[in-house]
């Protein structure tokens, strides 16, 4: 596997992202650091992926790989074989294509990708 490897020294916050996108309770932030695309994905209470962002993205199920961090909240993931996950605040993560996901209980969820923030949430 090959490494990653960084020249600069580059410090942005999400305060101030390169985009923001905000399908039905869901705030993406999206920012670039040295040729790394990262997204801040805050989800509210009642988000669920198929309600959400199926509109947006017009596919059966979520296409993007997700590799992240949560800080804040639970997620449940289903995956197309019926498979779950529960996501909660200090899990990383990392999510094949092929899901439904939701938000449980009444705190928003928040996470932070490494992986799918260049295109998750965006219009077809």
């Amino acid at each position: 596997m090959p490494a990653n490897t960084v020249s600069s020294l580059e410090s942005r916050s999400f305060d101030e992202p390169d985009e923001k996108r905000r399908p039905d309770k869901s705030e993406v932030d999206v920012l670039s650091v040295s040729g790394y695309t990262l997204g801040r994905f805050r989800f509210q209470p009642g988000w669920r992926w198929s309600d959400c962002i199926k509109p947006v993205v017009k596919t059966d199920s979520c296409q993007n790989n997700h590799v992240g961090i949560c800080t804040s909240g639970t997620l449940t993931v289903e995956l197309s074989d019926g498979s779950r996950a529960t996501i909660k605040a200090g899990h990383s993560y990392s999510i094949p294509p092929g899901h439904d996901a939701w938000v449980e209980g009444d705190e928003p969820w928040v996470g932070y990708e490494f992986l799918s923030a260049a295109e998750y949430a965006k219009e077809a």
